[in-house]
Order: C-alpha cells, then structure tokens, then sequence
C-alpha cells in the first residue's frame, strides 16, 4: 500500500522583495508563493522559527542555525559587514544555540536555548538594548543587563520587550517617547518607554506574563492565567480605549471572558487566541488586516470629535471573532497582513500591495482565503512579505 510521508522541507516565500529578502537571489516582488533558493541546507533540515523585519528575513533550524537574508545596511543579519544579501546565508558568527528570533523594522532580536538576548542591526533608537555608545551593529550583541533567562521577546518597529522565566517583562528602546511625549502633553512620560537598556515595565507585578508581542507604537503582554494587557500607541484602537496613549497597561477581555492562549500583533492590529481555539482581532483594518467585513462604525480610520475632551479621537474597532480562524493551530502578522495554518491549510489576508498575500494579485484581500498546494508546517511575515515552511509529500 503506498503512503505519504514528508521527507523533506522546502522554503516558500512571497511578497516585497526590494532587498532580496524573498532569498530568491533577485529584487523583484513576488505575488505568489516561490520557491526559496535555499540550497540543500534548509531543504534537509527542520525549521524551529521564521520572522521578518521592513527588508530582512530570518530563519532558525532545529540545530540551532540561524539563516539569513535581505537588507543589511545597519547589520541587521548580524553577518559582521552591512551588504544586502539575496540568498540564504548561515550566520556564522553565532555560537549560543538560538532557539527563537524577533525581527523589527531594522533590528534582530536572538533568544538562545540559555534565555539569553543576543541583538544586531540599528540602534538608533536605543532598540538594541545595550545603551547609547552603540549606533549599530553588524555582530550580534549580548543584552547584558538581563540578568534572569528569558522566555519570550518581540520587536516593534524601534523598541524591544522580553519576557523573564520569573514571568517579568521587560522594555527598551526609545520608539514610542516622541509619541507619548506629545499625547501626554505635560505630564512626565514613564522610564520604561524612555529606556535605552531593559527597564521593568510597572504595574504587572502581580501578574505571571508569558510572553510579548508588538506592533508598531505599542505593546502586548499575556500573562499565565490567560489574561491580556496592552500599552502604548491607541491611534487605531488597538488598546481599545478612549484614551490616544496608555503609559502603564489597560486590560482586554474578550467575548464570554474566555482565557486567551496565544496573541499576535502587526503594526497596528492585535491578532488573539481563545482556550476554545477561537480567534479575534481589532485595531486598524482599513487593509482588510482584521480578516472581518467592517460596517461604517467600526472604521478605525473614521474620526469623530469628542466635545467634552476637546480632542479627536479614533473610532475604534473592538475585538471580535473571525470564524474562519477557528482553531487555526498558527498565525503570523506582518505589518498589515496576516497568514494562518488552519486544519492543515494556509490561509492569508489583509494588506496585498506587494503580492504579500501570495494570491497573484496587489489587491487588498478583506477575508482569509485559501492558497492551495502548499502543506504547511512553519509560517511567517515581515513588514511586507511572507515565509512558509512546507512538507514535501512522496509517495513510498
């Protein structure tokens, strides 16, 4: 009787490819899933964790090896030099087993199988976590002021948050102060969104967190006990509450106060997972990124002016269920698009402009949809483009 079974991996990728971060050895955008010129290396071997930053990809095999590519221009591969990089490349300098990886707009963020932080690429807005005296760097860069092993990190567009194995969350980089400054007006803006090393974020210390997300402007933490809190940037109600910028944390509790399991977050939308496996979202949709038909009401982008406040504010979108996600088993943000692995297909929706939707078209697509011969297993995003690692079925 003839079976199938998976004997080896291969690498897809689609999207925004202006500096080869695709790995295809070229420059130029793909609107449908490709295969990753990824040499034997990554056709062979397991993949543990793929992610994506505004040019780069990054990708960890079970052994432990980093693979890289795409912009490099503030050493965000962490390849040691600062040229663009077409294929796949094993970053050699790497010697801590890497078992996760974070990627921001230009900036890597490593987590070793020892919970320490290893960091490269720009550190312009101190995102690097390792203090002023470093502009960037090209070798990947110890967070030496994390004391405790960490869990869980995630990088937003200029800051960093981590997550201690004590269930302590941690933040750096100067990304969001400008913002705060301005919507806080006089008021004192609080250290943690001011720091260029790791700074205790206040007000969770009660909580056991069990890992982070970020968007572009602001912050995601889930605690043990299922339970969401969420601060910085409100521009697009991602927070989900009156106010344009929250310093400390509000708290989210979705329909039926379900225990949530797993968050996700692009630049502007927060992607959730229930106990009972279904999936909510809110925040910014005007790109189709919720996977959700909006009514006028729940535009995030509407205005309205509120008397009283004497401020304008954003219509939010609150959470709500996308029943096509139900017990999708993976979800991945990039900037404004979404992919998700659901009873072993690949879905996608949400921002389409560079093809990142991989339905051979730039047209912003409002709902998950199918992209069928693929059988994933691993799947990714950066800012504009996606990564799925699929099995190659044979028969024997």
């Amino acid at each position: 009787m003839e079976t199938s079974s998976p004997t080896e991996f291969s690498f897809h990728t689609w999207g925004a490819n202006s500096y080869g971060q695709l790995g295809q050895g070229h420059v130029e955008d793909q609107s449908s899933p490709r295969l990753s010129d990824t040499g034997s290396a990554l056709q062979k071997t397991a993949v543990r964790a793929v992610s994506g930053g505004g040019g780069h990809s990054v990708v960890v095999t079970e052994d432990a090896e980093v693979f890289v590519c795409g912009q490099n221009h503030k050493g965000q591969l962490g390849l040691d030099h600062n040229a663009d990089i077409f294929t796949f490349q094993l970053c050699h300098s790497l010697s801590p087993r890497v078992i996760k990886v974070a990627c921001g707009w230009d900036f890597t963020l490593l987590l070793t199988d020892c919970g320490r932080v290893l960091t490269c690429g720009s550190n312009a807005f101190g995102q690097l976590g390792v203090g002023q005296a470093v502009t960037h760097s090209s070798d990947p860069l110890a967070v030496a002021s994390l004391k405790e092993p960490v869990v869980s990190v995630a990088a937003g567009l200029r800051h960093s948050l981590a997550t201690s194995d004590s269930g302590c969350v941690y933040q750096w980089g100067v990304g969001l102060f400008s913002h705060a400054r301005r919507a806080l007006n006089a008021q004192p803006v609080a250290s943690h969104l001011n720091s260029t090393v790791p700074f205790l974020v206040p007000g969770l210390d009660q909580k056991t967190s069990r890992m982070v997300a970020a968007g572009s402007m602001h912050c995601v933490c889930l605690t043990g006990d299922g339970d969401l809190f969420l601060w910085g940037s409100n521009k697009h109600g991602q927070l989900t509450c009156p106010e344009s910028f929250v310093s400390s944390h509000s708290y989210e509790t979705l329909a039926g106060g379900e225990k949530v399991v797993n968050v996700w977050s692009g630049w502007t939308h927060i992607v959730a997972q229930t106990e009972t496996g279904r999936v909510f979202t809110w925040g910014r949709g005007d790109y189709g990124q919720l996977g959700r038909l909006l009514s006028e009401s729940q535009n995030p982008d509407q205005e309205s002016v509120d008397p009283s406040a004497g401020v304008r504010n954003k219509k939010s979108c609150l959470p709500a269920e996308v029943k096509a996600l139900h017990r999708a088993t993976q979800i991945a943000c990039g900037s404004e698009h979404n992919l998700a692995i659901v009873g072993g297909s690949l879905l996608s929706w949400g921002w389409n402009e560079h093809g990142m939707c991989g339905d051979g078209s730039q047209t912003d697509v409002l709902q998950p949809q199918l992209l069928s011969g693929l059988k994933p297993l691993l799947i990714g995003c950066g800012a504009g483009h996606s990564m799925a690692v699929c099995a190659e079925m044979t028969d024997s």
